[in-house]
């Protein structure tokens, strides 16, 4: 197991942003098209982490035209340019995952 961890540790970022579930995060994500390359932002909630050391993961949760969208990313992936917490959610969540908020719309899919 030793052996794992230190070829892990080896492409495990340095430094990760510090967020939690319920923060409102941009995440900027590289995305290749041929051989250009951009960048492109997601906005939304964090909805749950999973995973550990560099498996773990983080979904994000947005309404687009009033139909939910949910992205599960990599933290430790090399596409992942950099996470920003937009603002904190308006209540601090009492549970991990916040899965419940996929059966709410309007105002109410916000924690």
């Amino acid at each position: 197991m030793d052996i794992i961890q230190e070829v892990e540790k080896q492409h495990m970022k340095e430094e990760t942003p510090s967020f939690k579930v319920g923060d409102f995060v941009k995440v900027d994500y590289l995305i290749r098209e041929g051989e250009d390359e951009r960048v492109q932002p997601y906005i939304g909630q964090v909805i749950a982490f999973s995973g550990s050391g560099i498996r773990k993961t983080f979904t994000v949760r947005r309404i687009v035209q009033n139909q939910g969208v949910e992205r599960t990313f990599p933290l430790h992936g090399p596409r992942i340019v950099n996470v920003t917490v937009q603002r904190g959610p308006n209540r601090k969540p009492r549970r991990s995952r916040l899965y419940f908020l996929r059966g709410r719309s309007g105002k109410s899919a916000t924690l």
